[in-house]
């Protein structure tokens, strides 16, 4: 299979099920910066840390590539002729979501309590948790808006808003792993 079709050379593109759609819209927007995410977790990933969170990254890189697949399905290709789905994939699921929460609650115990925002920084690691997270924020805000035009799997949405509260438990988890400065913002009077 070639990396190049020349089928996007006028700035158009294929969602699963064939319709051809602007390179920029919202679906496209939407999936590309899902995409954009998972390449931001894997450079969390490859960052020097323990084993069980490299672990826990490459099951949300996993749950991402999903999360990409609905949100390049548009709602009325979603059905085969033949009544299936045409995603033969496990969907997001609430056990996604649980696993999520699960993995946050843990990291939280061992956390001091937030008294204040806190900058992103600290360590080079920590800001890349940073980063993904604001870009999960976007991803999230993105889906919404697709949402609104052709709904979407509410189970997206969900995942999307606590992958976000996920990857900012982890940069302060990593921040207290790394023995790295928190540093709290306190509002100028």
């Amino acid at each position: 299979m070639k990396v190049y079709t020349k089928t996007g050379d006028k700035g158009t593109t294929a969602l699963f099920g064939g319709t051809r759609v602007p390179k920029h819209h919202i679906r496209i927007e939407s999936y590309g910066t899902v995409d954009e995410l998972n390449s931001h977790i894997g450079l969390i990933r490859d960052q020097e840390m323990n084993p069980f969170y490299k672990t826990a990254l490459i099951e949300i890189q996993d749950r991402l590539f999903t999360v990409g697949a609905i949100l390049a399905t548009p709602p009325e290709k979603e059905i085969l002729k033949n009544g299936q789905q045409r995603l033969n994939i496990n969907r997001i699921s609430k056990e996604d979501i649980a696993f999520l929460e699960q993995e946050i609650d843990k990291m939280d115990t061992e956390l001091p309590p937030m008294t204040h925002f806190v900058l992103p920084g600290g360590h080079t690691t920590v800001s890349y948790c940073h980063i993904a997270r604001c870009v999960c924020r976007r991803a999230e805000r993105l889906a919404v808006h697709l949402h609104e035009i052709e709904p979407i799997d509410e189970l997206v949405l969900t995942y999307l808003n606590r992958l976000s509260d996920y990857l900012f438990v982890l940069a302060r988890k990593l921040s207290h792993d790394l023995n790295a400065e928190e540093v709290k913002w306190i509002p100028r009077k």
